[in-house]
């Protein structure tokens, strides 16, 4: 199959076999990465059954986890070909720091360290989607990046799946910016993705949430990558910061 190469303004790119996405994802790759932790520490954060508002959801790989476990996900993506993928789950197509559903959720989500985008307008929009949906009484769970991941470089993973996934490396380019190349190698193709990634301490990224009306409820992993976050007027109910058993994942997929 003969590769593709995508670029965009924003500095993404993807290349490898089939559709590459907007955001420079090969959507070929998404569909063969396997599901890690994620929904164990999804599952143990929140109510079960809950109503899941799954902001960034891909080719589905978190979503059908988390319907085999019992909860409703509404996926949002802004790549059809993506969630061409999902399957069992409502499906929207758009940008995230656009939504608007006019419904609120028991849990909103906004994994993949989508927190750290390149331009900050697109993060505070994400931020306060996910104010905007979230019910009374509801939680917001975040993905953020390791306090090393672009300092830690080069680093790899073999995955059991018989994979290897590299971050190669995470150059400044300006105000605040980093752009970071990851390498796929599978037995039969190389994928590799290039994008923007603004590196926020815990500090900062507290205050990005504070910015939306939200604040952490608690930390939930022990690298502090997994967050549960709750809009700042529920923080009579209770502030935690404590960690619960597993890791948060090294590499966003």
């Amino acid at each position: 199959m003969a590769g593709h190469e995508g670029w965009n303004a924003w500095g993404y790119e993807g290349t490898g076999p089939g559709a590459i996405t907007p955001d420079g994802c090969a959507v070929e790759l998404y569909a063969r990465l396997p599901v890690r932790d994620e929904p164990d520490i999804i599952a143990a954060a929140v109510p079960a059954g809950a109503r899941i508002l799954e902001l960034g959801s891909g080719v589905g790989r978190v979503t059908h986890a988390l319907l085999e476990r019992g909860f409703t996900v509404t996926a949002v993506d802004e790549s059809a070909e993506m969630l061409a993928r999902v399957r069992g789950a409502r499906t929207i197509c758009g940008p995230i720091e656009d939504l608007d559903l006019g419904e609120t959720f028991d849990v909103v989500m906004l994994a993949s360290f989508l927190v750290h985008a390149g331009d900050a307008e697109v993060r505070r929009g994400m931020l306060r989607t996910c104010a905007r949906h979230v019910a009374k009484g509801g939680r917001v769970l975040i993905q953020r990046e390791g306090e090393d991941y672009h300092t830690n470089l080069p680093r790899e993973r073999e995955d059991p799946a018989g994979f290897t996934v590299r971050v190669v490396s995470s150059e400044p380019v300006g105000d605040g910016l980093n752009a970071v190349r990851a390498e796929y190698e599978f037995p039969d193709a190389v994928r590799t993705q290039t994008f923007r990634a603004r590196p926020l301490s815990r500090e900062q990224f507290e205050e990005a949430l504070a910015e939306a009306g939200l604040e952490v409820d608690a930390y939930l992993t022990p690298d502090r990558t997994w967050v549960r976050v709750v809009p700042a007027a529920q923080r009579g109910l209770g502030r935690e910061d404590r960690a619960i058993p597993g890791g948060g994942d090294e590499f966003s997929a």
